[in-house]
């Protein structure tokens, strides 16, 4: 048995005692090949919960301070993260960008799931935030369909992003793939790579009902 399937074994069941999650439009995800599932970002267990709702492991890019914590607590995050998908990378530094399309790149290119927050951070308000274009590019280079998510109720599990999670239900909520192939060849394109960015983005908003906000979600929290 592999990790990602002993962890959703063991903890697949107490996160819906937990949580109870409803999932809904799994079917809109493809059985196999390259898929790029974007979503919305509300707090830091999203990151738990999607890969223990897909039935195909989801492969996604965190921090790598989440695989270098001390004591018992770092190495039990680092051996459920990089149980579940999660490849650390770090994003700091003007190569950090870099770094993270590449290994998008090659996931969707060895025809894995890859899981992606447009938003680029937590949303600091529950509102959703412009996306970034990293998405536009990583499916016009690859081909792969993009199927949207929304995670629903997850804020009021971790208000604020911290502290020990709260018994809730959620929802996590996806949308029918969407294939941009009239763009391809276009990934350098500024205003194409807007143009796929903002319809992926409109379409999470239409699956999570929260309020969009036309700026980015860091420049927001540098500003509060």
């Amino acid at each position: 048995m592999s990790r990602f399937a002993l962890i959703k074994a063991v903890l697949g069941p107490i996160m819906r005692l937990m949580f109870r999650p409803q999932v809904e439009g799994a079917e809109h995800i493809p059985g196999d090949g390259p898929v790029i599932l974007a979503g919305n970002h509300l707090t830091f267990i999203d990151s738990m919960i999607l890969p223990l709702v897909c039935d195909r492991q989801v492969l996604f890019i965190g921090k790598d301070e989440y695989v270098t914590g001390k004591g018992l607590k770092g190495r039990l995050m680092a051996w459920f993260f990089t149980g579940v998908g999660m490849i650390p990378v770090d994003r700091d530094g003007g190569r950090g960008g870099v770094a993270a399309l590449m290994t998008g790149r090659r996931i969707l290119e060895e025809g894995n799931v890859f899981g992606i927050y447009p938003e680029g951070t937590r949303s600091p308000d529950g509102r959703l935030y412009r996306g970034r274009t990293g998405i536009a590019r990583l499916t016009l280079m690859t081909g792969a369909p993009v199927v949207p998510f929304a995670m629903i109720g997850t804020d009021k599990i971790q208000p604020g992003g911290a502290g020990m999670p709260r018994p809730r239900k959620v929802t996590v909520r996806f949308g029918e793939a969407m294939e941009f192939s009239r763009y391809e060849g276009m990934d350098r394109d500024r205003y194409v790579l807007r143009a796929v960015t903002d319809s992926v983005m409109a379409e999470v908003m239409r699956l999570s009902g929260q309020e969009y906000v036309d700026m980015y979600a860091s420049k927001a929290k540098e500003a509060a």
